[in-house]
């Protein structure tokens, strides 16, 4: 198995993240076939999300998002591109509020 991890800061506080937290899994529902369910968990809440191939959790706090999510082996050939489509469709949602600093190099 493949695994993808996805952190970004925030400053919009828990109500708000809880707002694009929805619109996410809303997306991930539509584009991706996923079934996501909301969760509260101690440290924040959760969308649990799945389909074939795929299970994950998106950890949503007042202050950060962070995704970890399981490729079952078909999908994981294609590991990078949907890393880089998950963290572009949270970026998008953020804004630039999420989004990690650029390297310098």
């Amino acid at each position: 198995m493949s695994d993808i991890h996805i952190h970004r800061q925030h400053h919009l506080g828990l109500t708000a993240a809880l707002d694009i937290a929805q619109q996410w899994a809303e997306q991930a529902e539509r584009e991706f076939d996923m079934r996501c369910a909301f969760a509260e968990s101690p440290t924040g809440h959760e969308v649990n999300f799945s389909r074939s191939g795929v299970n994950g959790t998106l950890k949503v706090t007042q202050d950060s998002f962070e995704l970890n999510a399981k490729l079952g082996f078909l999908l994981g050939a294609f590991k990078d591109r949907i890393e880089s489509e998950i963290a572009s469709n949270l970026d998008r949602l953020l804004g630039s509020e999420g989004k990690p600093p650029k390297q310098r190099g």
